[in-house]
C-alpha cells in the first residue's frame, strides 16, 4: 500500500511535539503504519524537535513532549523497524482493526455494535478519549455523506473501500486532512463498504436542512 494523500506538514510536527489532541494523534499514529512517507518525515521532525529542545527553551509543550522527543533523538541512530504487516491492508475477509485504533474501539469489527445515522451510512463514537471526538464511519457502496464543511479541523483516515470527492480519490491508508474552508460530499465507489475513522473537533456544518435537524441527536 502506497498512499496517495497524507496528512499536512503541519499535523505531523505537531504529533512530533505531543501537541496533537488525542483523536487526531489516534488517526496520524494509524497513518504512520501503512506509510514510509510520513514516517520519513516524522523522523524528520523528531530529529529537528530534538535539537531546538537541546538548544533552547521553546513554547509550552505536555509533560512528557520533551522526554519523548529526547527519546527519539537519541535513539536516530539505530536501525529503523522493519513495519509489521497491518490490519488496514488487510483484504475484508480479515476481521481485525488497526492495532493502534483497538484500545478505542476493540480488536474486531465483527463486535462492532454500530448505529445508523441515515440510509447505508453507520458510526460508532469512541468513548474513551480526552482531547477531541473518535469515531468510525461506515459507508455503504455508492452512497454520499451529506454536504457539509467543518466548524473546525477534521482528520480522516481510510481504512476499507474507498470515496470520492472534490479533492480526489481516497483509498486505503489514505489521509483528509480538512478545515473549515473546505466543503465536501464523500461519494462512495462500488465494492465494499467504505470504513473510515475520523477525528474531528468541533461539529460538523451541514448544508441539507434534514441533516441539520438530525445532527442534535447524533452529535456529529
Amino acid at each position: 500500500m502506497t498512499p496517495n494523500h497524507h496528512p499536512d506538514a503541519s499535523t505531523l510536527l505537531a504529533f512530533s511535539a505531543g501537541a496533537l489532541p488525542e483523536a487526531f494523534a489516534a488517526v496520524v499514529a494509524a497513518h504512520l503504519d501503512v506509510c514510509d512517507e510520513c514516517r520519513g518525515q516524522l523522523a524528520l521532525a523528531d530529529r529537528i524537535g530534538g535539537h531546538l529542545l537541546v538548544q533552547q527553551e521553546g513554547a509550552p509543550l505536555p509533560d512528557d513532549a520533551r522526554e519523548r522527543l529526547r527519546a527519539r533523538v537519541l535513539a536516530e541512530g539505530a536501525p529503523a523497524p522493519r513495519p509489521v504487516p497491518h490490519p488496514v491492508a488487510a483484504t475484508a475477509a480479515d476481521d481485525a482493526l488497526p492495532r493502534t485504533l483497538q484500545p478505542y474501539f476493540g480488536r474486531r469489527y465483527s463486535d462492532l455494535r454500530w448505529r445508523m445515522i441515515g440510509p447505508g451510512i453507520h458510526y460508532v463514537r469512541a468513548d474513551r478519549v480526552d482531547d477531541g471526538h473518535l469515531m468510525l464511519l461506515r459507508t455503504a457502496p455508492g452512497r454520499s455523506v451529506p454536504m457539509h464543511t467543518h466548524g473546525g479541523s477534521e482528520l480522516t483516515l481510510i481504512l476499507r473501500g474507498a470515496y470520492r470527492d472534490a479533492i480526489g480519490h481516497f483509498a486505503p491508508g489514505d489521509v483528509a486532512d480538512l478545515d473549515s474552508d473546505v466543503e465536501h460530499q464523500p461519494v462512495t465507489v462500488p465494492g465494499v463498504p467504505c470504513i473510515c475513522v475520523a477525528a474531528t473537533d468541533a461539529p460538523l456544518r451541514f448544508s441539507g436542512w434534514m441533516a441539520r435537524m438530525l445532527q442534535p441527536l447524533f452529535k456529529l
